[in-house]
């Protein structure tokens, strides 16, 4: 996220403060105490799913206690909500060596196909969820919709954005970009200064423990619960599922004289995660990966926290050496990208891929120039957290992207617990002289604060101020709201892919109410925005 203190930067004020911290920043039935964390599905293959559930067999088994026996967890995927039509079924060994959850990689099923599915322990059954198959590879598919969000901190407000999602029948599914969890203890990280609900544990999360009591804390959430159980999702994490600004070796919230070595942290982070999420890791650890939606999407999602180096500004950024991927992954992306023939790509990257500028004049402005005035190729970046910060790994993958010359690259991102609509150039800072490659949507936090919150400033006051110094430098950023929570459904189509942002009544509030705000589309082979209305 931001590459500021968070803690500091709650104290700042102003516009100026205000730009320098634009940069990170119900199911079918209730639940019993056996299945008190519901039920999820996730990662939808052509012949299979993942499905997922936690059951507390006795009463000291609660999530991070490593108490309870080893059990036997059956499970059933069916055609017909009454399970009169069983398409595959099994049992699951867990205990508390794996947190008592259990995570079911189903295979044998139809593609493109509805099911509904279920676990049973000690003859009581869990919530019914329901999930869905994707299309065959080659299957003509005319549409699909997708949920998008991210950035959900539980402290700072209630998961409404969720609620609405489940309630909406047009989904295939959801897809998260990350910060699923916080790792901040109770206040640490809060909503404008204040804790409307507080976190399970209460102190930072360190250890295995602890990260398994924070996952499963989440899980209780009812919103959160019933968008699991009523869609499959696709999800990748981000820096909080850890610490703050995280890196290959390290975080900015994560200090080694009191917390122990980070490797220790981060093993135990993704341990939990691994555990409690329905997310389809490769045999050998890796998240990165492709998923196939017949002939109209290839639906990528990256890993940007794994691998890459240490933050950093400057000229530093136009450093080679530096990552924000990692070799293997960066190859593995350009190839993948490159021998799709899906009509689109669509990319989810936990941080803006766009570049975010507050120089007028770049280094491809200025020329031989720049290096006397030691400006990085960018332009001065905002936020080094964002690709902004590696730009030789942006300059490979959109070189990449313009040598297919197709336009039918879509980034989606979270992050920033903001909206924007960009349109991707190939350099920064000579937009439109420079063509666009792809185009972007970031969607808002569900509850993590943004601008008006972090100043505490009224909505839509200070925050025009800040959209309008970033419209001055930023011509490819089409448009940007800086206040609202809330967050996206993407409708990709065959000649168009589509955002529409909803926006929430209040984060603060249960009951909150969401409203569609703005809509764009890009046509297909264009790499270019238009707003749209209705």
């Amino acid at each position: 996220m931001t590459h500021l203190n968070r803690r500091d930067a709650l104290k700042l004020g102003g516009t100026g403060a205000a730009l320098a911290l634009m940069a990170p920043a119900a199911a079918s039935a209730a639940p019993s105490p056996l299945f008190a964390h519901g039920v999820a599905s996730g990662d939808p293959l052509p012949d299979g799913v993942i499905l997922w559930t936690r059951v507390t067999p006795t009463p000291e088994a609660v999530p991070g206690s490593g108490a309870g026996p080893q059990i036997q967890v059956s499970w059933q995927i069916a055609e017909d909500a009454a399970f009169a039509t069983v398409a595959a079924s099994g049992v699951f060994a867990t205990g508390p060596e794996r947190d008592h959850t259990v995570k079911v990689d189903v295979r044998g099923l139809r593609p493109g196909a509805d099911y509904h599915y279920r676990f049973t322990y000690a003859g009581t059954h869990s919530p019914t969820g329901r999930t869905r198959t994707a299309p065959a590879s080659g299957a003509s598919v005319d549409a699909l919709r997708f949920g998008v969000a991210s950035c959900s901190n539980w402290e700072a407000g209630f998961f409404s954005a969720y609620r609405h999602l489940a309630a909406r029948d047009d989904l295939f599914g959801v897809i998260h970009l990350g910060d699923y969890i916080y790792e901040y203890g109770t206040g640490g990280y809060s909503a404008g200064g204040s804790v409307v609900r507080e976190t399970a544990p209460a102190h930072e999360i360190v250890t295995l423990a602890d990260y398994r009591i924070r996952h499963a804390s989440y899980k209780t959430d009812p919103d959160l619960q019933a968008a699991h159980a009523r869609h499959p999702w696709l999800i990748v994490w981000d820096d909080h599922e850890v610490a703050n600004d995280a890196w290959a070796d390290g975080a900015e919230n994560h200090s080694p004289d009191t917390e122990g070595a980070y490797a220790a942290r981060k093993a135990a982070s993704h341990q939990a995660y691994q555990e409690w999420m329905p997310v389809r890791f490769s045999p050998e650890g890796v998240l990165y990966r492709s998923l196939r939606f017949g002939d109209l999407a290839e639906i990528v999602l990256l890993d940007l926290r794994s691998y890459r180096s240490l933050q950093a500004g400057g000229l530093a950024v136009d450093d080679p050496a530096r990552t924000i991927t990692g070799a293997p992954q960066m190859a593995w992306l350009k190839d993948t990208l490159a021998a799709s023939t899906a009509r689109w790509r669509i990319v989810g990257t936990s941080v803006m891929i766009s570049p975010l500028v507050l120089a007028s004049l770049t280094a491809e402005a200025l020329g031989p120039l720049a290096a006397l005035l030691g400006l990085p190729s960018g332009g001065v970046s905002l936020n080094p957290d964002q690709w902004d910060g590696y730009t030789a790994d942006r300059a490979a993958l959109l070189s990449a992207l313009t040598a297919r010359g197709a336009g039918d690259t879509v980034f989606l991102t979270g992050d920033i617990h903001t909206s924007w609509a960009n349109e991707v150039p190939l350099k920064a800072g000579t937009y439109p002289l420079s063509p666009s490659v792809a185009t972007e949507f970031v969607v808002p936090s569900v509850t993590s604060d943004n601008i008006d919150d972090i100043l505490r400033a009224r909505p839509r006051t200070t925050s025009l101020a800040v959209e309008a110094a970033i419209g001055v430098t930023n011509r490819h950023v089409r448009w940007t709201n800086m206040d609202d929570h809330g967050f996206g459904v993407v409708e990709i189509g065959r000649a168009q892919t589509r955002m529409d942002w909803y926006f929430l009544s209040d984060r603060k509030n249960p009951a909150a109410t969401a409203r569609k705000a703005v809509s764009y589309v890009t046509a297909h082979g264009t790499a270019k925005l238009k707003r749209v209305f209705g």
